[in-house]
């Protein structure tokens, strides 16, 4: 039974992906690769429509984005999630774009989550068990981590101990770009993050090789603020 819904799973994983490169969304070959293998349907709680283009609620006032926004952030950080890189994802809800950076960089490589409701670190580790990332997450070259760092956990300390990365992907929107982060961005790296409360841009920073910083707007976006875990759970 199992095996006949992964089968039909599959074929509709492969449709959204083919989606996407028809809308010109995914370009490169790797990015739609990576998007075919980890399965997004193993990612979206039951119940969900896991392969239309929209954002889906995963509980705790969290989302997993729109297929078109995992895509367009893998597009951008492409070449910073080579074999043998490091890449952090902070806000890593349910495991999925945390799952592809693992299938990007390889064994060789390390893929950081980090999220500040526990529940949610338990059930993308289950999550990721059912991928083909589950190789990396037996291997230790995929990890997801609480957030306990911020006084407040909410994500902006990234994790150091891993630091630095080669990319880091935030999920949800600063007010604006947290200091700490840029400081676990390896020289030449680059950090796809939300900024804004009421309008957000989707930022691209790019550390330089001296570490100067140049910042450039990609799109106009609109993801859940990033919060602590108190003011998460008990928003309206």
């Amino acid at each position: 039974m199992h095996g006949l819904w992964s089968s039909g799973a599959s074929d509709k994983n492969k449709a959204m992906v083919e989606q996407l490169q028809r809308y010109g969304v995914i370009k490169s070959t790797k990015v739609a690769e990576v998007m075919e293998t980890i399965d997004r349907g193993l990612f979206v709680p039951p119940g969900g429509s896991p392969y239309f283009d929209s954002p889906m609620a995963i509980g705790y006032n969290a989302t997993i984005s729109a297929p078109h926004m995992h895509a367009a952030c893998l597009e951008l950080l492409e070449d910073h999630l080579q074999p043998g890189m490091r890449a952090l994802d902070v806000g890593s809800g349910t495991g999925y774009l945390t799952a592809c950076f693992a299938l990007m960089v390889g064994p060789g490589g390390r893929a950081v989550g980090v999220e500040h409701i526990p529940e949610l670190v338990a059930s993308s580790t289950e999550n990721i068990k059912k991928s083909a990332a589950a190789p990396q997450l037996n291997d230790g070259s995929l990890s997801i981590h609480i957030a306990v760092l911020a006084t407040d956990a909410d994500g902006r300390e990234g994790w150091p101990e891993l630091a630095p990365y080669d990319c880091i992907h935030v999920g949800a929107a600063a007010p604006q770009i947290p200091e700490a982060l840029i400081e676990q961005l390896k020289p030449g790296g680059r950090m796809v993050i939300p900024v804004g409360t009421i309008f957000q841009e989707l930022k691209v920073v790019d550390k330089n090789l001296d570490d100067g910083v140049s910042i450039r707007d990609e799109t106009s976006v609109r993801y859940v603020p990033l919060t602590s875990k108190d003011a998460q759970l008990h928003s309206n």
